[in-house]
């Protein structure tokens, strides 16, 4: 397969040569026709901006960048997608399933959550994001003064956010105030339920930076069941084995940007994890 991201410039024997047949050239593993399938996905940046045109004639001196990672084999797959969970003229609450893309990447930007949405809807905004492996609820403006109040709401930390998660070993209750990229980050940690080797806990969030608990988690020495890139593949300390990374955002509360009332969303655990839970409660299963 061809590393993740590629960056060449175009050599002056290149030119006159189409977009789809020079990325071959540089690319590793990457032939003409899956070529074509990147640029079409939105993976291929000319110039640092986003090429959609397989035709397109390159000139030397250009800058490419090749994005593949796992794009086409998520494209090649039936598309995951949402739960609508709430919509009016201002907002749109989702509950996003796990292994979803909140909003375009590098390496596409079709078939996200965000994509979805305009399809749907048309003008939808972005407010904030779960990481790919996450799974749980977002909002999602319809408005350019929806999107403004909600992302302010954001930045001053007045949007409640409670996440259910399976963390490795015994964990009690705390408030972890560790900055991450030397940005101010908190997490209100709180026990739900002792299982096998893990503990359910339940993690609010006072700011929001990426991937917070799960490093706030690791850097305890608790890292989060399924969490390949913090450690929880690594330890371990129970069985069975996490179905997939253990962390649902259950939660979601906000003032309404229009009406100015309270409003407030709770998503029950996704099966695959309750059942996985439901098998850590019992000591004698293999």
């Amino acid at each position: 397969m061809a590393n993740p991201t590629v960056k060449f410039v175009v050599a002056a024997d290149e030119i006159d040569l189409r977009l789809d047949q020079v990325i071959p050239r540089h690319v590793t593993g990457l032939s003409r026709r899956k070529a074509r399938a990147v640029i079409d996905l939105g993976g291929v940046f000319v110039d640092r901006a986003r090429v959609k045109v397989a035709g397109r004639i390159v000139r030397p001196g250009q800058a490419i960048e090749v994005n593949v990672g796992g794009a086409l084999e998520r494209v090649a797959t039936t598309p995951l997608a949402p739960t609508i969970v709430h919509t009016d003229a201002d907002v749109i609450v989702v509950d996003k399933p796990a292994g979803l893309v909140t909003a375009p990447t590098p390496e596409s930007d079709r078939g996200d959550l965000l994509d979805q949405l305009k399809r749907q809807f048309g003008e939808v905004y972005l407010v904030h994001r779960i990481d790919l492996p996450t799974s749980g609820l977002l909002v999602f403006a319809r408005t350019r003064d929806a999107n403004k109040i909600l992302g302010d709401a954001f930045k001053e930390h007045i949007v409640e956010r409670e996440y259910r998660a399976v963390a490795i070993g015994e964990v009690v209750a705390q408030t972890i105030d560790r900055p991450i990229d030397g940005r101010h980050a908190i997490t209100h940690v709180t026990p739900i339920e002792a299982l096998v080797g893990a503990t359910l806990i339940g993690a609010r969030l006072e700011t929001g930076r990426t991937h917070q608990i799960r490093i706030h988690l690791a850097g305890l020495g608790h890292p989060l069941a399924g969490d390949a890139q913090h450690g929880g593949e690594t330890i371990r300390t129970f069985l069975p084995r996490a179905p997939r990374l253990a962390l649902h955002a259950a939660v979601l509360g906000f003032t309404h940007p229009r009406t100015r009332e309270r409003v407030r969303w709770e998503s029950p655990l996704p099966d695959e994890l309750a059942t996985w839970i439901a098998r850590m409660r019992a000591p004698s299963t293999p």
